[in-house]
């Protein structure tokens, strides 16, 4: 009797060994299909208009957009990067990025502006 029932308790806990593990795999699969990775950060939009070449300075910059995702050098000149990208597995990927190049007296003398909503 003893042998039968210790048969029976291992054939129970493959079983919910076995269950366990299929529902650890399908979560991940779940989780994996459903995700989606954020990169930067936001920035308003709407404020881009406002950027005036020759005349914005630096701390109009900031106070419109906040402090750049990323900084760096570009074309000899500071350059502000604010950008905010969102990828997923299955979904749209949305993207927009603004890099503002900045003379030595910390004046803009260009910038870009990319999206990927069009609105044509």
């Amino acid at each position: 009797m003893k042998i039968i029932n210790y048969f029976v308790l291992t054939e129970r806990y493959l079983s919910i060994w076995n269950l366990a593990k299929i529902l650890t795999l399908l979560t991940g699969l779940l989780f994996f299909a459903s995700s989606c990775i954020s990169l930067g950060k936001d920035f308003p939009v709407s404020h881009v208009p406002a950027i005036k070449i020759g005349q914005t300075t630096k701390s109009e910059v900031r106070k419109l957009f906040g402090s750049p995702w990323l900084s760096g050098n570009q074309d000899g000149e500071l350059a502000w990067t604010y950008g905010n990208y969102d990828y997923s597995v299955f979904g749209e990927r949305k993207a927009k990025d603004l890099v503002i190049q900045f003379d030595d007296n910390g004046v803009v003398t260009t910038y870009t502006f990319s999206t990927t909503e069009h609105k044509e």
